[in-house]
């Protein structure tokens, strides 16, 4: 059998691409939350979405650019496994 820590499952990858392919053509970029919304205190990042405390609370007011970037942000901290 495979051993998992009965902790922590492991968390799904988010994907910019994957989330644009669920929305309707021309629709905002969409929000990566997944509904685990606790803040990792070793990194600061939300265990269930990646970003900050700064990017979450600023997801509303952001343009498409700045919501890009922020996916960019997560992707590359999703690489580096930690969390």
């Amino acid at each position: 059998g495979v051993l998992m820590s009965a902790s922590t499952p492991p968390r799904p990858r988010l994907s910019l691409a994957d989330a644009l392919r669920r929305q309707p053509p021309g629709a905002p970029v969409p929000s990566p939350c997944i509904g685990v919304c606790r803040i990792d205190e070793a990194t600061g990042w939300c265990a269930g979405c990646w970003r900050t405390l700064d990017e979450i609370a600023g997801w509303g007011t952001s343009d498409d650019v700045t919501r890009r970037r922020i996916w960019q942000a997560i992707e590359a901290r999703q690489a580096t496994g930690v969390g």
